[in-house]
């Protein structure tokens, strides 16, 4: 006796023997055989008809039907940006000290020169009071060095004005000597004494013009170097009364004052940070993206900033910093053309980095096909809906909501977009409601 079944697809034939005693070809035995042959033959029929493409029902309730429509398509990809003031500028302590007054609190609105906070430093103020003695002495020697100087100048003028007058009577005597010796009126003696009297006082005349004169040039240079010191030790005393200066912090520019850290009787220590001034004029947004963009990225590339009320507010990209961390880069961004309404620091947006302008293209919305199929191939429902079977397609960009379809697809078809994932290899889904 034969048992014949089929289970995964496979046949499988039973076949129960028992001690017969053999007998010839009867009727019998051929019609058995016969049912035998034929009930195989259709078994394997059944089976050869069916295995060529596996089915599987479901329910459409369960699936996401999708239809294909020719519609607009930009590349886009969504991120978070976070508001910041336009400009943020930091306040630290420019030398340490103890806080002693605070003139205004966090959060206040202040004028540029406005007072924030004063500290008190004892050795920077007594090295301001050592300094400007320092310079009010050497004021003090300089003044009294060019008296001096003039003093001296002075006593050399007087003997310059001796010599010259000693000079231009011996220039007398000489020329009048001169003229009565051609007349034989007086001897050789004596023109020879009124000769070399005149030509001694010239040479002493002349050495004493190179004396005031290298006087003059060593006065000159001396006040000037003088002069110099002076400047420079002013100099050292204004950055000195600066350094004091600025123990009262004053807001640099008109804005908010945040995240001010001082309290009255704190030690702060040199470059410490104390606040924060927030130009309050405008807003930028700080946001991360995926480093897998980091070469499509770049200043000048516009973002948008979709509201409830429907309303797209448009920004610009301004800077980018390419250092990656954590996967992400930053790109800061501006608003243009317009501001939203009611921003405040530290607000999240969600917002569109745009990178193509809007084509028309055929749509395919996204969905958890993709995971299974790598966008190769996708279910596509018959046209009377009951079935759906594997079709062949090509995509190109997507954004949040679609895919840009290349081929094998065209307006109006539907397909199923939700997971494959239970489907394993199945050709062919029956739609049974």
């Amino acid at each position: 006796m034969a048992w014949v079944f089929i289970k995964d697809n496979k046949i499988y034939i039973i076949i129960v023997d028992r001690k017969i005693e053999k007998k010839a070809w009867n009727s019998k035995r051929i019609l058995l055989i016969g049912g035998i042959t034929v009930f195989v033959a259709l078994v394997g029929w059944v089976v050869f008809t069916t295995s060529g493409k596996s089915k599987l029902d479901v329910d459409p309730e369960r699936l996401t039907i999708s239809e294909i429509k020719k519609g607009p398509f930009q590349e886009f990809i969504p991120i978070n940006g976070v508001v910041m003031p336009i400009t943020t500028i930091y306040l630290d302590a420019s030398d340490g000290g103890r806080v002693e007054q605070k003139f205004v609190e966090d959060g206040a609105m202040l004028k540029k020169g406005d007072p924030i906070l004063r500290l008190s430093n004892t050795d920077l103020e007594l090295s301001l009071a050592s300094q400007e003695t320092s310079v009010y002495g050497q004021q003090t020697q300089m003044q009294i060095s060019h008296n001096n100087a003039l003093s001296a100048t002075v006593s050399k003028l007087q003997i310059m004005a001796d010599v010259e007058s000693t000079y231009r009577e011996a220039e007398r005597v000489y020329n009048l000597d001169k003229d009565l010796y051609k007349q034989k009126a007086i001897g050789l003696q004596e023109w020879k004494t009124a000769q070399n009297n005149y030509e001694y006082n010239l040479n002493k005349r002349k050495l004493e013009q190179q004396i005031l004169k290298q006087d003059t040039a060593i006065v000159r240079q001396q006040d000037q170097q003088a002069k110099e010191q002076i400047a420079q030790m002013k100099s050292a005393l204004e950055m000195m009364r600066k350094k004091v200066n600025d123990l009262t912090l004053r807001a640099p520019i008109d804005g908010q004052l945040t995240a001010l850290d001082a309290e009255i009787g704190q030690t702060k220590a040199k470059g410490e940070k104390l606040g924060e001034i927030d130009v309050t004029s405008g807003y930028k947004l700080r946001a991360n993206v995926d480093e897998h963009y980091i070469n499509r990225v770049f200043t000048g590339l516009t973002a948008y900033y979709p509201t409830d009320d429907g309303t797209n507010y448009k920004l610009t990209v301004k800077k980018v910093f390419t250092q990656v961390t954590n996967g992400q880069f930053q790109v800061d961004m501006e608003f243009t053309g317009g501001t939203p309404k009611g921003l405040r620091k530290g607000q999240t947006l969600q917002l569109k980095l745009v990178f193509s302008d809007e084509v028309p293209a055929l749509l395919l919305p996204k969905g958890g096909f993709y995971q299974q199929t790598g966008g190769n191939w996708i279910f596509k429902l018959s046209e009377d809906g009951k079935t759906a079977y594997k079709t062949d397609i090509q995509l190109g960009r997507y954004n949040t909501d679609n895919y840009e379809l290349l081929r094998g697809l065209k307006p109006g078809d539907k397909v199923i977009t939700s997971s494959y994932e239970t489907y394993g290899d199945i050709q062919e889904l029956i739609l049974k409601k």
